[in-house]
């Protein structure tokens, strides 16, 4: 029998039945419920933050983040070129103008040299993204966004549990922003949450995301407003999995230690390394190869041995909509996009699973 490797499949099992069903009972489903209510404070509470308030996805919360701060048509807001589109998306939407500024080639992560030289009198916020679970510089961060009086909002999507200089990624900048999608650490089918100590936001938010209603009045809205609440049975699933992300975290910390113990010694392969004071949630082990290594046919050949590995994000400037923002080629985000690959991170896999991993990987590159 082929052996079965998820690439970041969740893990859902009987105590995410056992919170489905209690909803499903209750009548509660949609947007109304106790869940809802629930899960933002267990989630506030783990992450030590004064309050936090669900949405449903991770870009509504960077979406929502850029609107409560005031973000419009004409202001830049900085961004890395290496990351997912929807770290970008929600700077559109807002007609505001993204500014591309390369990553550290060691790191992945936008480096705070460059954020510095693209700051103009335009600019008004920094989105750092703690790329694949791997914390950003926030202490260079933090220091530029209070010399030039920026808004830092942290995309903290891919990176729940990663903790930076002892704090929790996503509550170090003035808003955090987190995504549960199906295939992150933990997930409530899809949604996102955004956190912060700063309460009169996080309220505003809460009231911003129900359509902006005033209850007190009936069906009265006061401003403009979103539908980007979480609903009860997301919320449930949230539940559930928030009891079990360490032990979530706890394994793919133990993956990425055998990755490294298998592949480090190989001249060939170069791991995503952290900041002095990171500790990586590992959401995806990242390596980079060299001397040669063709990307595409390694991945088809991991492929026809039922490994599943993935491409490291495309860098965003490629997008058409994007490319008019675009002026300079940020070089580290495309020699890491043309040189490496995510591996298998799924917790469904077992320690045996990813040994047998390390060894296809060095079989095929050291045949060249």
């Amino acid at each position: 029998m082929s052996r079965k490797i998820y690439l970041d499949a969740p893990s859902l099992g009987v105590l995410e039945k056992k919170y489905l069903n209690r909803a499903i009972d209750s009548g509660y489903v949609s947007t109304a419920g106790p869940f809802v209510v629930d899960f933002e404070n267990q989630f506030t509470t783990y992450l030590g933050v004064k309050k936090a308030v669900s949405v449903q996805s991770g870009t509504a919360a960077l979406h929502i983040a850029l609107y409560e701060l005031g973000i419009k048509e004409g202001d830049e807001v900085i961004v890395p070129a290496l990351t997912f589109i929807a770290t970008i998306n929600p700077v559109i939407y807002m007609r505001a103008k993204p500014v591309f500024v390369d990553v550290d080639i060691a790191t992945w992560n936008i480096d705070p040299v460059e954020i510095e030289k693209k700051i103009t009198n335009k600019t008004k916020a920094i989105i750092p993204v703690h790329l694949y679970g791997n914390p950003c510089n926030m202490q260079q961060i933090m220091a530029i966004a209070r010399k030039h009086k920026l808004f830092v909002i942290e995309d903290a999507t891919e990176s729940l549990g990663s903790r930076y200089k002892g704090r929790l990624t996503g509550t170090i900048g003035h808003l955090g922003c987190f995504s549960f999608n199906g295939n992150k650490t933990i997930t409530t089918g899809g949604g996102g949450m955004v956190a912060s100590d700063n309460k009169k936001h996080i309220e505003h938010i809460k009231f911003l995301v129900n359509q902006a209603r005033d209850e007190g009045k009936g069906y009265y809205h006061p401003e403009m407003g979103f539908n980007y609440r979480m609903t009860n049975i997301e919320a449930a699933l949230g539940m559930a999995q928030m009891g079990r992300l360490g032990s979530f975290l706890k394994k793919k910390k133990e993956f990425n230690l055998v990755y490294k113990d298998y592949l480090s010694n190989n001249k060939k392969i170069s791991f995503q390394q952290e900041y002095a004071g990171a500790q990586s949630s590992y959401w995806l082990t990242c390596v980079t190869f060299r001397d040669g290594v063709d990307i595409d046919c390694l991945q088809k050949k991991l492929k026809q041995k039922n490994i599943p590995v993935r491409r490291v994000f495309m860098p965003v400037t490629e997008f058409p909509h994007c490319k008019k923002y675009r002026n300079a080629k940020p070089g580290n985000a495309y020699q890491i996009y043309e040189n490496s690959l995510c591996l298998p991170g799924s917790i469904l896999n077992s320690i045996e699973d990813i040994e047998y991993i390390c060894r296809i990987i060095n079989t095929i590159i050291n045949k060249g």
